[in-house]
């Protein structure tokens, strides 16, 4: 199991270590090859340009969680660049289905789904030059988070962008603008990166949505500049069912420092509280009691999905 001490970093997609798999296959263009033989070409558009979109998912009990929500994502997304998927949501769950099948999977597992626009006859950026067809690639593994202490975000420069550079709304191969903000976070010594919007409000952080607790309110961004997150409409949604006065709005980080709490949610590691941002202890600094709540009530939605 992945271990941290007071002082090391972390990550919300650290996990424990599994031995199964150094031995997994890898789903391509309807192949399934063992990891150390997959391939894509230099030529391919996601290696070349990062010109391509993906999906992160989660098999519980041998379903996928929030199947339908991720496609709905995936398919506007690449839609809004042109990008031909080359089948339907049923061809994707297939596909689906045979690499985890492949890999002996059922639960605890993760999922990457990337699809990029293909082999490039020469080196350059139009996309014309992609004349194969799409290259479709999933990754699974067997994966359970490990978050042994709330995170320590810390505030960067980076920030994350209006919709006419590239839109932040769009899950693409194209993450530069979020590393940069995580090797500065990870400089800084902090785990992740708290990134702003153009206006200076609290945006996400490089890998995650973010949320704080003020007053017994969960805040979290307007979403104007942020990926739709599935876990974070998920919160909200659960959080208001149960009677939690939830707003998506500007906030500061002076809201942010004189919060009671501070949370992240994704995908991977779900709800995971926050403990220290840019060296102010948020609340107690430890699982504040509306994260222990929404871990609850995320693991029952969970449970209810893929039962």
């Amino acid at each position: 199991m992945n271990q941290a001490n007071e002082n090391s970093t972390l990550s919300t997609h650290d996990a424990e270590d599994d031995e199964r798999n150094r031995d997994i296959k890898i789903y391509i263009n309807g192949d399934l090859l063992h990891r150390e033989e997959a391939k894509v070409s230099v030529y391919d558009a996601g290696f070349m340009l990062g010109d391509g979109m993906w999906e992160g998912m989660r098999l519980y009990d041998g379903k996928w969680a929030f199947f339908e929500e991720h496609m709905d994502r995936f398919f506007e997304s690449c839609k809004a660049v042109s990008l031909e998927v080359g089948m339907d949501r049923a061809g994707i769950l297939d596909a689906l289905t045979r690499t985890a099948e492949a890999n002996d999977m059922t639960t605890d597992v993760h999922c990457r789904l990337m699809l990029t626009r293909g082999v490039k006859d020469k080196p350059f950026q139009h996309p014309s030059l992609s004349r194969s067809g799409p290259t479709l690639v999933i990754i699974m593994e067997h994966s359970r988070p490990s978050l042994p202490r709330p995170i320590r975000p810390a505030t960067v420069p980076h920030l994350r962008g209006l919709p006419m550079t590239q839109d932040p709304k769009l899950n693409s191969h194209s993450k530069l603008n979020c590393i940069l903000a995580c090797i500065a976070a990870e400089k800084a010594g902090a785990d992740e990166a708290l990134m702003l919007d153009v206006h200076g409000f609290v945006n996400t952080t490089n890998a995650c949505n973010f949320f704080i607790v003020r007053k017994g309110e969960i805040w979290t961004s307007s979403g104007d500049y942020c990926l739709g997150g599935i876990t974070r409409g998920n919160v909200l949604e659960i959080a208001r069912a149960h009677g939690v006065p939830c707003l998506e709005r500007n906030f500061s980080l002076t809201d942010v420092y004189g919060a009671q709490e501070a949370f992240v949610t994704g995908t991977f590691a779900g709800v995971a509280p926050v403990g220290v941002i840019d060296g102010r202890t948020i609340g107690t600094g430890e699982h504040g009691p509306m994260v222990t709540q929404l871990q609850s009530w995320y693991r029952e939605l969970l449970d209810q999905e893929c039962p």
